[in-house]
Order: C-alpha cells, then sequence, then structure tokens
C-alpha cells in the first residue's frame, strides 16, 4: 500500500476541519485533491506528511507509519513559498537538500534545468517572482527522486507555458512510477492529468473517478438558429443556451452537424468545444446557481 489514510479527524477550535478522512492509494496513480479555501486540503497534506498531528486517526506511507523519519527517503512535499528564505538562492534551498539527502550537485542543477529555472538558479529568492518560486519548490520535490510526490497547489502563479512544462513533468514522472497526490484550484489542468479525484465537503471525502462524467460538447453559433434547431430536433438532442446551438458529441457528431448546416445554407460564426470534467462536477457539488453551498 502507496498511502493508507484512516480516520482522520482535525479540529480548529469549535471548527471541525476534518471528519474522518479515509482513503488508500495502493497503486501508483496521481489523484487530485479538490475542495474550496478552507475546505482542509492543505491540513489533511500537513498531517499526511507529519508536520500537523490529527486529533484522532492514523496514516502510513509504503506500508510504514508516517512518523518513520525512513520514509522521507522515497517521499517530498512540495509546500507553499512561506517555506523560502528570501536572503538565500535558490541553489542554496537545493544544496541543502543536497547535503541531507546525499544528492550529487550535477542531479541538482539538472533538475533546475528540467524545471526551468536554471537561468535563476544563482539569484536570491528575494528577488524571485511567484511563479520563479514554484518553479524552485517544485524542483526541490523532485531532486530525490520520490516515489510518492505530495504537491500543494504546484500550478499556482504560473504562466500557460510553466503550467504546461509542469503538467508534462508530473505525466511524465508518474509514467515512470511514481504516485502523486496533489492539490489544485486549476480545473482545467488536472483534468489533463488526471480522472481520479477526492473533493473535500464538510470536512468529508467525496472520492470519485472522473472519467465516468467527461463528455465532448460543443456550444455553435449559426446566422440562422431557429432554422438549425428545427433541422436537427428531429433526428438529435439539442438545446439552445445563450443564444448558441448546445449538444454533446455523442449525440450529434460535429462533421455530421457541420454538413447539416452547409446543405441548408446556414452559416456558422463560431464554435466552442468544451470537456464535462471536474469543472461541472465540482459546480454540482459545491455550488447552486453561481454561489457556494
Amino acid at each position: 500500500m502507496i498511502l493508507s489514510v484512516n480516520g482522520i479527524q482535525k479540529t480548529y477550535g469549535k471548527e471541525r476541519v476534518l471528519n474522518g478522512i479515509s482513503f488508500q492509494i495502493d497503486k501508483p496513480r496521481i489523484v487530485a485533491l479538490v475542495g474550496p479555501n478552507g475546505a482542509g486540503k492543505s491540513t489533511l497534506l500537513n498531517i499526511i506528511t507529519n508536520l500537523k498531528q490529527p486529533d484522532k486517526g492514523h496514516i502510513t506511507i509504503f506500508d510504514k507509519d508516517n512518523k518513520d523519519p525512513n520514509i522521507f527517503k522515497e517521499i517530498s512535499f512540495m509546500q507553499d513559498n512561506s517555506i523560502l528564505y528570501d536572503y538565500l538562492t535558490g541553489f542554496d534551498h537545493l544544496q541543502f537538500i543536497g547535503d541531507m539527502q546525499g544528492i550529487p550537485k550535477e542531479k541538482l542543477v539538472s533538475t533546475a534545468k528540467r524545471v526551468g529555472m536554471e537561468k535563476y538558479l544563482n539569484k536570491k529568492v528575494g528577488k524571485y517572482s511567484l511563479g520563479m518560486k514554484q518553479h524552485l519548490l517544485l524542483t526541490m520535490a523532485l531532486v530525490n527522486d520520490p516515489k510518492l510526490l505530495i504537491l500543494d497547489e504546484p500550478l499556482n502563479g504560473l504562466d500557460p507555458t510553466s503550467a504546461i512544462r509542469v503538467r508534462d513533468i508530473l505525466i511524465e514522472e508518474h509514467q515512470n512510477g511514481t504516485c502523486i497526490l496533489l492539490s489544485s484550484h486549476n480545473l482545467s489542468e488536472i483534468d489533463r492529468v488526471t480522472s481520479s479525484i477526492i473533493f473535500i465537503k464538510g470536512g468529508e471525502l467525496i472520492e470519485e473517478n472522473i472519467s465516468i462524467y467527461e463528455k465532448t460538447y460543443y456550444f455553435v453559433i449559426v446566422d440562422k438558429i431557429e432554422k438549425a434547431k428545427s433541422i436537427l430536433k428531429e433526428n438529435h438532442t439539442v438545446e439552445l443556451k445563450d443564444n448558441k446551438i448546445f449538444f454533446y458529441k455523442e449525440d450529434l457528431p460535429i462533421q455530421t452537424f457541420i454538413e447539416k448546416m452547409r446543405i441548408n445554407n446556414i452559416n456558422i460564426l463560431d464554435i466552442e468545444k468544451k470537456l464535462h470534467g471536474s469543472e461541472d462536477r465540482y459546480q454540482n457539488i459545491y455550488m447552486k446557481n453561481g454561489a457556494e453551498l
């Protein structure tokens, strides 16, 4: 068993943040931990990595108690940038890890290059942007080639190019046998790396495989919307939403739609393709009419 979380409870004052959280990861997967701010995601990750103590419950990592210091040779935890020191360089941070775990300088530098931070590796962290700090934190988490990689908001503050690079690194790590547990608010990026999601609500878990919800759908703008709807509704399930034609790929293949519009002299002005995935499921669990439940 890679990770076993059993009956974790945590209370701050009168507020029960985690209410008997239990789940297991028995093989290398990418698992996303999702919930609104204050749901307890970071608290749970801190408890898993023994940085905070639960009121009740027990955790094992690779069948060892999570208080066993030997497990930290096999896991890494990417925390937020509050752990960084402004007066040290990026390399200073990596060198400290290298000295603690016997990692050679060549490995530290090559990992920094892989993440894309070699140009500012020797600058003081106080001069780093938020995205540069995220790069450093990820590099720090990767240098020991962990078997279990735990990431708290790894995509926070990243531009699109950096987000794509990090996503590709996570997929590559998983393909090489690393198990990844990450929290993130970036649901569209989560959909790109995993369908295995744990939602936290009210201190409890809703663990789901989002792939059963994933459907491709389209919003299309045409110049003769009522005529288009009349033609399509005889054989296909379509709806009108905000003056756009809405349909699922399974109900109406896009090429069939385009051909029907051409035959009937209806001009297509815009096509928007979307994936019904984690964002839609998030709204079902946490929101109603655009407001949080």
